[in-house]
């Protein structure tokens, strides 16, 4: 075996020395990268619950290997004093956990990435952290590989966290397991717990989907059945950990499913050139192929394809290339380019299985950003069909997701995006939410099918429209939405704001929250899910009365940024004015003119915003009212010159 090295140790330092097996750095270094050049690569990933092995199971395999060099064998020893957990053993997870935190605490955070090679193949390893709060890293890991090595602690048997491991690598489409049940030495090399814990599995993972799942004991500290077989285990005649590595297969199916070339960036370096760069998510193309661009279906042929090597006649799945086309099509990033014979679905409405990541949870009416190949778009989860059951795999009845939650969702998107189902093509089926407010990467999804509208439903051309409608009125219609806290005044100074519109002959109407809830919003409470389908059904009716050429004056809570950022979004730019009744909780619970705030405050209301819910004050207001300085009367009328200055009224 030979090591394949960047020239670091794992500290961070650089290398230098013999490996421990007595040849040299350099030799080593320089069969590891003909290793990784010439031979077969399995990618694989260890996970499981935390302190099951994961860590110490990598550090064994590289060091029995002899791919530890002799100053990280010193600088290993070092560290097993300073943070190590075996006594005066070597602490080989040390190999792997890299960052400071993760040696203080004994436990892996981030996803470390290793590679080796035998003399059979060659090997990428992601160890993934097996604790709950950290359970996207490992998603993160499960979708680059192609098997995964599920750790069980011989001692506790199947944890949470290992089926909660089993069902992100179904999702995620791996279908070959190791099921590498750990800490054999802590039950004494017992040939029953092992058969128990394999038999448990195995009823649990009957409906995952996985092709094959090979089970063997093994002491990762000590090293039985690693690399080498167990003398204290006679009655295990099955491979080594390392054995069933190197003789599984695995095929690789980008080759064999239909072109799919997301387009990244249009490469124009002049104007007598224009390519089209990114990299072959799956399939072949040659020069001359007929190729179609989605989601508009144009049609073309490929001229010519350039790397970085030259033009060759002919590309494959996982390579960088521009795409020159002999037609001038208009082909934008994010666009995908496939064969007219195996076209993609280009649908706005999908089903898929989400696995949630965000700490606020997933909630049905709520608006993302997504992300699908090269393409951004936004995304709203118009329906929460089920959640998983970690335990059983049965689908439960929810109305969100939390943290760590697998739920089936409906989601649609504002305009027609390119996909394949997932089942079909990983490349294409897979996409990410993002929150619309911190950026931060809330959700992995898997697409399971499109949505299929109803075949007769179709937008109507009605014959006057808005503009028509707002000229005879004299008016710019739009949504004036008043927000803050129960007690802030913002009912109050709506009122007025409507009055003196009337008054002044402007056409207008008023949504109030606690009248809608009176019809059109009663089957809703006030759970976070119901807050947002509130909102969501306040704002489609906004919008009828915008396009009948009104001044919506809408007084809500709305306590959350992304359902007021959704109603924006679903009117015209400069239709959406968000008031924001700023008075603090403290005068709020002062006034409390419905008496809310004292039920809330002794626990007779619940889900009470300010104070057990939570309030989400606006980032970006168009107005921001101070009602401690100013009397409602005084705000009515500023809210009436800023419609004056920017043109909704004269």
């Amino acid at each position: 075996m030979a090591p394949v090295d960047d020239g670091r140790g794992d500290d961070g330092r650089e290398g230098a020395g013999r490996g421990h097996d007595g040849r040299s750095d350099d030799a080593n270094k320089a069969d590891a990268a003909e290793a990784m050049a010439t031979r077969e690569l399995l990618r694989f990933l260890t996970c499981g619950s935390v302190d099951d092995g994961k860590s110490t199971l990598i550090g064994r395999l590289l060091y029995d290997s002899k791919l530890i060099f002799e100053d990280q064998i010193a600088q290993l020893a070092a560290d097993s004093a300073k943070y190590g957990t075996v006594g005066d053993d070597i602490d080989l997870a040390l190999l792997v956990d890299g960052l400071a935190a993760e040696r203080e605490q004994g436990i892996t955070i981030d996803v470390a990435y290793r590679y080796f090679a035998t003399a059979q193949r060659a090997f990428m390893v992601a160890d993934a952290p097996g604790h709950e709060q950290y359970t996207s890293n490992m998603a993160t890991a499960a979708s680059t590989v192609d098997c995964a090595v599920i750790l069980v602690d011989a001692t506790k048997g199947l944890l949470p966290q290992t089926k909660r491991h089993s069902h992100i690598c179904a999702r995620f489409g791996i279908r070959h397991v190791v099921l590498a049940v750990n800490k054999i030495d802590l039950v004494g090399f017992d040939e029953t717990t092992f058969a128990t814990i394999v038999d448990a599995y195995a009823a649990f993972a009957e409906g995952l989907g996985f092709h094959d799942v090979t089970a063997i004991p093994l002491s990762a500290r000590h090293g039985d059945n690693v690399t080498l077989p167990s003398a204290r285990m006679p009655w295990w005649k099955g491979p080594t950990l390392l054995a069933r590595l190197e003789t599984l297969t695995v095929t690789d199916t980008a080759d064999a499913v239909p072109l799919r070339f997301p387009v990244q960036w249009v490469n124009r370096p002049d104007a007598g050139f224009r390519g089209y760069a990114g990299t072959l998510a799956s399939g072949a193309i040659a020069c001359g192929d007929e190729v179609m661009v989605f989601p508009a279906a144009r049609q073309t042929k490929i001229a010519q394809i350039i790397t970085a090597d030259g033009a060759p006649p002919r590309a494959r799945a996982g390579e960088a290339v521009t795409l020159v086309l002999e037609d001038d099509v208009d082909v934008a990033r994010g666009d995908v380019i496939a064969s007219p014979s195996a076209r993609p679905i280009v649908s706005d409405q999908f089903a898929a299985h989400v696995l949630w990541m965000g700490s606020t949870p997933l909630l049905p009416g709520r608006t993302y950003h997504m992300r699908i190949g090269m393409h951004w778009t936004s995304a709203m989860v118009t329906a929460l069909k089920h959640k998983v059951d970690i335990e059983t795999g049965q689908p439960l009845a929810a109305r969100k997701l939390d943290v760590n939650e697998i739920g089936l969702c409906n989601l649609s998107t504002p305009t027609n995006i390119v996909f394949d189902a997932f089942a079909d093509n990983p490349h294409t089926g897979s996409f990410i939410l993002v929150d619309r407010g911190t950026n931060a990467t809330i959700a992995a999804g898997m697409i399971d099918f499109e949505l299929r509208r109803a075949s007769n439903i179709f937008m109507e051309a009605l014959a006057v429209d808005k503009a028509a409608r707002a000229s005879i009125k004299q008016q710019r219609p739009c949504i004036v939405w008043f927000t803050g806290l129960s007690g802030s005044g913002k009912s109050t100074i709506a009122r007025l704001v409507e009055m003196k519109l009337f008054k002044r002959g402007q056409h207008t109407y008023m949504l109030d929250g606690d009248n809608l809830r009176h019809g059109l919003n009663r089957d809703l409470g006030f759970t976070q899910a119901d807050r947002v389908e509130n909102i969501r059904r306040v704002g489609e009716v906004a919008k009828l009365f915008v396009d009948a050429g009104q001044i919506a004056i809408c007084s809500f809570i709305s306590p959350f940024r992304a359902e007021r950022q959704m109603v924006r979004d679903i009117v015209d730019a400069g239709e959406f004015v968000e008031v924001f009744v700023d008075t603090p909780l403290d005068e709020c619970i002062k006034r409390d003119p419905k008496g809310l705030y004292a039920k809330a405050l002794k626990g007779e209301i619940k889900n009470f915003t300010g104070i057990d819910s939570p309030y989400e004050a606006p980032a970006r207001a168009d107005m921001r009212i101070d009602t401690v300085d100013v009397s409602a009367d005084a705000a009515a009328d500023q809210v009436i010159a800023w419609l004056e200055a920017n043109g909704h009224i004269a």
